[in-house]
């Protein structure tokens, strides 16, 4: 398999599952695959781009995993794929997406893309996906009077506004249009853009 392909590093703890989910990918994708969270710290290195990340594992959790991946600065994006139903603690943790179990093959390359993509751009922007991806899962799981209760929610949603009002900025430096339609293509899929919420 070709060197140039993207690296996946797959996290699960279930062996069946982590070999599906390598098999799905294998395809489009360079794998390594991980049976724990120790195990996924020996094999990540900077060849890793894509980190999918269970939450919920014996040896070292997905949260200390994830915290260790950020400590190391390897500049990969990193997806929790969890049963763990997320709640306001996520609002702190550094992940870039978060795909709740069970998840179709589909689903699972389809994030694997995006976040690939997000690797083009800048710093504000991949923070801005992240964040935005955070607000769209805890809108999903949450009412809007528990949304409103938390002060993570709402600092939350001030930051995403920050940065969406620098986004135009950013913009102006896509040259391409094909990276512009894509980026946009996938912030419009992360972010809320109806203009009540952000007034």
């Amino acid at each position: 398999m070709s060197a140039d392909l993207p690296m996946v590093l797959v996290v699960e703890d279930e062996p069946d599952l982590a070999d599906l989910y390598a098999t799905w990918l294998k395809d489009e994708y360079r794998v390594r695959v991980a049976y724990g969270g120790r195990e996924a710290l020996d094999e990540l290195d900077d060849e890793v781009d894509v980190v999918l990340l269970d939450r919920r594992m014996p040896d070292l959790s997905g949260d200390e995993a994830l915290a260790a991946i950020r400590e190391r600065d390897v500049g990969c994006r990193v997806a929790m794929v969890t049963a763990v139903e997320p709640d306001f603690d996520i609002v702190a943790m550094g992940f870039d997406d978060y795909l709740v179990k069970p998840v179709s093959r589909s689903s699972l390359k389809e994030t694997v893309e995006s976040l690939l993509r997000r690797n083009r751009y800048d710093n504000g922007i991949q923070e801005l996906f992240a964040l935005a991806s955070k607000k769209a899962l805890l809108e999903s799981e949450k009412d809007a009077a528990t949304l409103d209760a938390h002060e993570e929610y709402q600092e939350l949603t001030d930051r995403v506004r920050e940065l969406r009002s620098q986004l135009d900025e950013t913009l102006s430096t896509f040259d391409d249009e094909h990276d512009f339609t894509a980026m946009y293509r996938d912030l419009s899929d992360e972010v809320d853009v109806d203009d009540d919420q952000s007034e």
